[in-house]
């Protein structure tokens, strides 16, 4: 048997692990001015935020203020549901690292595969030609089609009548083939990615779609969460993991979930007990559940201990998780609506359009039924040798009584009149131009996906025409209605000025060419365009306005949840400091005080490290008296 597989180290922090010479700067009174301030630190499960003053960051005498993290946000139905207890009937029980006895009878959970596509090989034809003959056009197609079998009204072939509704409905149907089997593929390779799930002591690949509920599932960084988990552990020693939701709710800020520290405690293959959580469903800023580790007290869960489905693992080195929800229960499926069949603007008016046009087609053939029947009541006398009427017999049976015409009646002339009419008048309706508009979408897609000014150059991607019907939608578009301001500017915040005790430092003329007014290693991945006034100021600044700028640089870059990463570069005696965290705000603000000489080189649990110009500064995070 393999050993177990050991996993990686906490990444350690950028400042202990490139610069060995910190730990002897910090301790240097010359070059580092240690600083105390106070921080409430509750369970990571419900952190809490809190603003500190500038004061705080003046001495190690000075007043505590707390700091704590930035809270997710949570809903109210969450909040209450933590208080309140889950009956055994409204929950489901998953056993940790035991699928066997998770998947027992009764539970039976679905299994992890996930299926987006409309139709398969069965239901295909009876289900695509049912949307199609939602488009009133192809009812009148087809009636005219039936009408052409009519042996008294047969004007063209059967075959030349049902030739041109056949080769609409055809070209619909592969265009509609075409998308699904796109649906598929996607379906296909969503459902065999792999992830490490724990077996027999070891993590070993996995696919996707054969993961079960109760599974021990590994992630390591950029990977994305193969199904709801419950997180029991990461490479942060304080059990903090990032995650970007975006696939969920469209937001690309990070946001953090917390492992309780009863299950970071535990190694991932000893790691057993019962989580009872509620049953699947929509929320997906809800979650109520509680573990009981090998028979002890029961610890609550809530929506800060869980990762969905779609989600990103970020600036976390890897985490570990226990399986919840899996296939279709998982939250981001049941808020999936499916592939729905879209309909354009232009067909919706055609459709209207084309009612319309069969009610005046209907009037013009009834007026006209209507008149034959009265002349036929006015000329009855002369209908048995009027041969418009009647259809002659050539039959033997005929010949022997020198031939005769078939007579219907009266009645049954004005319905056929009727029905002639309509085949007459079908221009009225061409059903060219459905078939052009069909074949002008498939080309349009076509252009729409080979052009080039709709290529992104940095990840080579070009446009996607997942539906052919609404491609003339996309000319229509008049407004463009937006939630949030991420939405537009795809959170890429830059910092442009200060304004300190009433001056504006917003000009940036004659700022550093690369963007950073003071140089240092490591260096800031980002460039800010900075004041050379405002970067004097609080350089080389005596007095109110100096310190107050001083103090306001040192709380941007301390007063957030920022974490720096630092990078190897081509040049090994040269590194580059990137900040991850949960706001693009927040980064825009730590690189804007790293470019005016207040660079943030690292954060712990317990202190944050700022480099202000060239000099380390250590702020220590206590827990005020109660």
């Amino acid at each position: 048997m393999d050993p177990p597989a050991r996993l990686p180290d906490p990444v350690p922090s950028p400042i202990l692990k490139h610069s060995p010479s910190i730990s002897r700067s910090l301790r240097s009174a010359a070059d580092t001015s240690s600083v105390t301030f106070a921080a409430d630190f509750r369970s990571p499960s419900k952190p809490e935020s809190t603003s500190p003053s500038f004061d705080s960051f003046r001495t190690a005498r000075s007043r505590p203020s707390s700091v704590s993290r930035s809270s997710t946000r949570r809903s109210a139905s969450d909040r209450a549901g933590s208080q309140r207890d889950l009956r055994d009937e409204d929950a489901r029980f998953v056993y940790i690292n035991d699928a066997p006895c998770t998947n027992a009878p009764p539970a039976m959970f679905p299994d992890n595969s996930i299926h987006t596509s409309k139709y398969s090989l069965l239901t295909f034809i009876p289900r695509n030609l049912y949307e199609q003959f939602h488009r009133v056009a192809y009812i009148y197609f087809l009636i005219l089609a039936v009408l052409n079998f009519v042996p008294q009204l047969l004007v063209l072939s059967k075959e030349a009548g049902v030739l041109p509704l056949a080769f609409v409905l055809g070209v619909t149907a592969v265009k509609d083939a075409y998308e699904d089997w796109r649906r598929h593929r996607s379906d296909k390779n969503e459902n065999n990615r792999t992830a490490s799930v724990l077996a027999d002591g070891v993590f070993r690949p996995k696919r996707w779609k054969d993961i079960q509920v109760g599974d021990v599932v590994r992630l390591v960084a950029n990977e994305t969460l193969p199904c709801d988990m419950v997180l029991v552990s990461t490479s942060d020693p304080t059990g903090v993991a990032y995650i970007q939701t975006i696939n969920l709710d469209g937001e690309s800020n990070l946001k953090t979930r917390y492992a309780k520290q009863e299950t970071m405690s535990t190694p991932p293959e000893a790691l057993a007990g019962l989580i009872k959580c509620e049953k699947p469903n929509r929320n997906i800023y809800g979650f109520l559940a509680t573990v009981d580790l090998n028979g002890r007290r029961a610890i609550s869960l809530g929506t800060s201990n869980v990762m969905l489905r779609g989600c990103e693992l970020k600036n976390t080195a890897w985490a570990i998780g226990v399986a919840v929800y899996t296939g279709r229960d998982t939250k981001v499926v049941l808020n999936s609506s499916g592939a729905p069949s879209k309909r354009s603007r232009l067909e919706t008016h055609m459709n209207r359009e084309i009612i319309a046009l069969a009610v005046a087609l209907v009037v013009l053939c009834s007026v006209l039924s209507l008149l034959t029947g009265i002349w036929m009541g006015d000329h009855v006398d002369q209908l048995a040798i009027i041969p418009f009427f009647h259809k002659y017999d050539y039959s033997g049976a005929a010949e022997h009584h020198h031939g005769r015409y078939n007579w219907y009646g009266t009645g049954a002339q004005v319905v056929f009149t009727f029905m002639s009419a309509v085949i007459q008048f079908q221009v009225m309706i061409p059903i060219a131009l459905i078939i052009s508009m069909e074949l002008i979408r498939v080309g349009q897609a076509y252009f729409m996906v080979q052009d080039n000014h709709m290529l992104d150059n940095k990840s080579q991607a070009r446009f996607q025409c997942r539906a052919l019907n609404i491609n003339e939608d996309l000319g229509q578009i008049k407004y463009v209605f937006s939630d949030k301001t991420g939405t537009l500017t795809q959170n890429r915040m830059e910092f442009r000025c200060a304004s300190v005790q009433g001056r504006d430092f917003s000009e940036t003329d004659g700022g550093e060419e690369d963007g950073h007014a003071v140089q240092g290693n490591p260096k800031a991945k980002t460039a800010v365009k900075t004041n050379p006034k405002l970067t004097a100021l609080l350089k080389d600044g005596t007095g109110t306005k100096a310190s107050r700028a001083r103090d306001l640089f040192l709380a941007l870059a301390t007063c957030n949840t920022i974490v720096p990463i630092v990078e190897d570069t081509v040049n090994p005696a040269a590194k580059l400091v990137e900040y991850q965290g949960e706001s693009p705000d927040e980064q825009a603000l730590v690189y804007a005080a790293a470019a005016y000489g207040h660079k943030l080189v690292e954060r712990t649990s317990g202190h944050i490290v700022v480099d202000v110009f060239g000099a380390r500064q250590r702020y220590e995070l206590t827990t005020p008296p109660v």
